[in-house]
């Protein structure tokens, strides 16, 4: 065994007076209690007038507006919500349904599609009546206007002027028959003849070309040769009618005679019919 001893055992051979009793621990003593602290005065209240300000600030003024957006969304949403519940417990009474009921769920749903149609076109003409009175009217009087004048301009009471044709028919040997100026009135009408003069005669619907070769009449009224003819619509539609082979001009060059046509830009028809007044007919209550 080794030489070394522990340090914590005394040596038996060594002397008796280096052997050191331990220490018994001394008792600790107790900690003097602290005095307690005095409570404290609670601070008096201030007054009254001295008390801070609260500012209302823009974000306290934007809370009721949030607020109230909030609510509309909640709205909203609830009303999404409810309405796609109410289409989905629809589906399935619907689905559960027999034909006899979907065909009258059916009948009263057109029923009152129609209804609302109708509804909804008298409010629209309401409306129209309401915003539009003045303008409507205006319109309508001026439509009025344009429509007179265009039935005094076929009729023959109104003067007119535009582009157009002179012709000139001549008839040295007094061959011209009433056929043939009845021919060449129907050929300018269908060539797009808006309205026509025979020597200050006006051609109207309801124009008569009576007579015999040399001593003709239209509407009772005596013509003479060479017969002038004033007619207002499309100048070359209305000449070519006339000149297409057996037409008009042929077939009053055959007869002896000869005719003449000039186009014009501007022509005048000022030559007017007396209006008629209606023995039998009357206009209608609507």
């Amino acid at each position: 065994m080794s030489d070394e001893r522990r340090p914590d055992v005394p040596d038996p051979d060594g002397p008796e007076d280096d052997v050191v009793a331990p220490e018994e621990p001394q008792p600790e003593s107790a900690p003097e209690p602290e005095p307690e602290p005095e409570p404290e005065p609670e601070p008096e209240p201030e007054p009254a007038s001295e008390a801070p300000t609260v500012t209302v600030t823009g974000r306290r003024r934007r809370d009721p507006l949030a607020a109230a957006l909030i609510g509309i969304l909640t709205l909203l949403l609830g009303f999404a919500f409810a309405v796609q519940v109410r289409s989905a417990d629809d589906e399935q009474q619907l689905a559960g349904a027999r034909e006899e009921d979907l065909v009258r769920i059916l009948d009263d749903l057109n029923a009152q599609e129609e209804r609302l149609r109708a509804q909804l076109a008298d409010q629209r003409d309401a409306l129209a009546d309401l915003t539009d009175s003045d303008s409507q009217s205006e319109a309508a009087l001026e439509a009025a206007r344009d429509q007179a004048e265009a039935i005094g301009i076929l009729n023959g009471t109104v003067a007119a002027e535009g582009p157009g044709l002179e012709m000139t028919i001549r008839d040295p040997e007094d061959a011209i028959r009433v056929a043939d100026v009845l021919d060449a009135i129907q050929e300018l009408r269908g060539a797009g003849a808006e309205t026509m003069q025979i020597d200050d005669i006006r051609i109207g619907v309801s124009s008569a070309v009576t007579g015999q070769p040399g001593d003709l009449m239209i509407d009772g009224r005596p013509i003479t040769a060479p017969y002038e003819i004033v007619v207002i619509g499309d100048p070359q539609a209305m000449e070519t009618a006339m000149n297409i082979p057996g037409g008009v001009v042929q077939d009053m060059t055959r007869l002896g005679g000869s005719v003449t046509i000039r186009q014009a830009r501007s022509v005048v028809v000022d030559a007017l019919r007396p209006l008629d007044t209606p023995q039998y007919a009357s206009p209608t209550g609507d």
